[in-house]
């Protein structure tokens, strides 16, 4: 199955990523993140795309201009996230044929974000929000819209966040922080998962 989580793996190093990759999409987390404020985070994306399964999605996080955008193009990455709403980086994602999570925090942001062409929103930062905010926003979006809690949203509370409407989340720290090794980010999914699975398929 295809499940709505983003691993956020702020931090991680070239030498770990394809590894990293392997885990996760083996414990059934398929959209995989590295933000551009990481170690070399174009080799550690290209690294993952070298290990990435049929269903993978592999980009970068914290992309903020279209150059970072065209730069992602070029070694075949699929998504593109970002903290903001820009409406060129959104247009040069897609334009690239790559798909597109912007941030957003409000409903004149999420309606621009989808209408410059964004595959899904991430609501960010969630915590700040809280599922009430969460709440709010859905009354005015599209039931088609899919909406990613990023920030404050783990296993402890994904029952909490889809009852507001969360069709997904970005998993940062509870999945992956400098100097973890490959073995903890699998267990550490593994547990992930099967709280995600007990909301969402029950």
């Amino acid at each position: 199955m295809t499940r709505n989580i983003i691993a956020i793996l702020r931090g991680i190093t070239p030498d770990q990523a394809g590894a990293a990759a392997k885990v996760l999409q083996a414990a059934g987390i398929h959209k995989l993140e590295v933000p551009l404020n990481s170690p070399d985070p174009f080799d550690s994306i290209a690294a993952m795309l070298k290990v990435a399964g049929p269903q993978a999605e592999i980009g970068a996080g914290t992309v903020l201009n279209v150059d970072q955008v065209a730069r992602l193009a070029e070694l075949g990455a699929n998504m593109v996230v970002s903290p903001n709403m820009d409406r060129a980086v959104i247009k040069a994602t897609k334009a690239a044929g790559m798909n597109s999570y912007p941030g957003i925090f409000t409903p004149t942001e999420a309606f621009a974000a989808l209408d410059a062409g964004a595959d899904a929103l991430k609501l960010f930062p969630a915590e700040l929000a809280g599922p009430s905010g969460l709440k709010a926003m859905r009354a005015v979006l599209s039931p088609a819209t899919q909406v990613y809690s990023v920030g404050g949203a783990g296993a402890h509370n994904f029952a909490e966040w889809k009852a507001a409407g969360a069709d997904g989340f970005g998993i940062g720290s509870a999945l992956y922080k400098p100097g973890r090794s490959t073995e903890d980010i699998a267990t550490e999914a593994a547990k992930i998962v099967a709280a995600y699975d007990a909301i969402y398929t029950a």
